[in-house]
């Protein structure tokens, strides 16, 4: 199945080309028009991108992807950084993202350097974003710098991509049956329990499970709100310390299904940062640093820094990662260090664990839709259930 794209690349002699091409996926496109020997500015699915332009702002990390690859395309075609930077802000298509690289674009023609100019603007540009551009500006390779990063913000929207799709039929399935479950409560066991009391006699004891229920949602959500908002802000309260936000993020991890996606996620996440600033020609250990802010779990962060503290003492990064990450994933790395390929190594684990995290998702997901369906099910059965208990109760009354 073939998908329509809008493209902007640009060709050999800096010339930017337009137009529209069939393909499998977004990634692929841009295979097709690298091997039309263009370079690939903005390639956007025509149905999203109509999307895109009633919205009038896409999401950071896309927008920041197409901004990136833009910027690496106009330097590979050997343009001058500040007209490349001029060509890229017709790109941004998000307010935050627009702002902070028009300043960028001025900071960089008053004389600061791309990666200073950068640096100002940290809730754009990531410490990674940052460090590899330094890295690529230092090596005069900030071309192919960029084109890495545009190539990982491109995997990593797609990754979320694919997981708010996935998300989205259990979540409204969810959202609907709630709904009528709330409204059966609401609405027609109270009318029915009207009818049945005029007859009298003993309700049956689901129906009166059922009468509880209803009420408990008619007359007392008032407190149900305050309770709901309450157990919030005490649970973030308690995560505000940091030792029981470790603790909170240590007992994620040992979770039996979720928990073990969630290793997979940040193993993935931590050796393709590692991967592409080393890459980048950054040290190990000012890349171990940086790479550590993109774990977003709080004990392996910790464990993380424990590592880095080690190989600045001279020890094996795989030993010290040994039962952090994954058994794979340390085997990897000791294979990468006993290579001089660590890099490689890296990314070709952040690869592996990006599949494993995609498999794990779509079964769990498999999963998740039956389960649904399974519970209120059962809510919507046991209603039907009281009701025909207490009609067959009351018919039984009457005779």
């Amino acid at each position: 199945m073939t998908t329509s794209f809008r493209y902007r690349a640009a060709g050999a002699d800096g010339r930017v080309v337009e137009g529209q091409l069939q393909s499998a996926s977004r990634r692929a496109a841009i295979e097709d028009l690298r091997r039309q020997q263009l370079f690939p500015v903005d390639v956007v699915e025509i149905a999203a991108s109509r999307a895109g332009s009633r919205s009038g702002s896409i999401a950071l990390d896309e927008a920041l992807a197409v901004w990136t690859r833009t910027v690496a395309t106009m330097l590979g075609a050997s343009v001058t950084l500040e007209r490349a930077l001029t060509f890229a802000s017709a790109a941004p298509g998000n307010l935050l993202l627009a702002s902070s690289t028009a300043e960028v674009r001025r900071d960089v023609e008053s004389g600061s350097s791309f990666s200073a100019a950068l640096r100002r603007h940290p809730r754009a540009f990531s410490s990674v974003y940052v460090a590899m551009t330094t890295a690529g500006e230092e090596s005069g390779a900030l071309d192919r710098v960029l084109l890495r990063l545009a190539d990982h913000l491109d995997e990593t929207a797609e990754l979320r991509a694919t997981l708010r799709s996935a998300l989205l039929y259990p979540a409204l399935m969810a959202i609907v049956a709630s709904i009528g479950v709330t409204v059966i409560l609401m609405f027609v066991v109270p009318r029915f329990v009207e009818m049945v009391s005029d007859v009298g006699g003993t309700l049956p004891l689901s129906t009166r499970m059922l009468v509880a229920m209803s009420g408990a949602v008619i007359h007392w959500w008032w407190v149900w709100i305050p309770l709901f908002a309450g157990a919030l802000w005490v649970a973030r309260r308690w995560l505000a310390d940091p030792r029981n936000q470790r603790q909170w993020h240590a007992a994620r991890l040992g979770l039996p299904v979720v928990g073990e996606l969630e290793r997979s996620h940040l193993t993935a996440r931590f050796t393709r940062t590692l991967g592409l600033l080393l890459k980048s020609g950054i040290g190990i250990l000012p890349a171990l640093r940086i790479a550590r802010s993109a774990v977003a779990n709080v004990d392996v962060g910790a464990a993380i820094e424990r590592a880095a503290e080690g190989v600045a003492q001279g020890k094996r990064l795989s030993s010290e990662l040994g039962g952090v990450l994954p058994p794979l994933a340390g085997q990897l790395i000791a294979v990468g260090e006993e290579s001089g390929q660590l890099d490689e190594m890296c990314l070709r684990a952040a690869d592996s664990y990006d599949r494993e995290v995609s498999r794990r998702l779509r079964t769990l997901i498999g999963l998740v839709e039956p389960a649904l369906i399974l519970v209120f099910g059962l809510l919507v059965g046991f209603v039907a259930l009281a009701m025909l208990q207490a009609i067959y109760s009351v018919n039984a009354s009457i005779a």
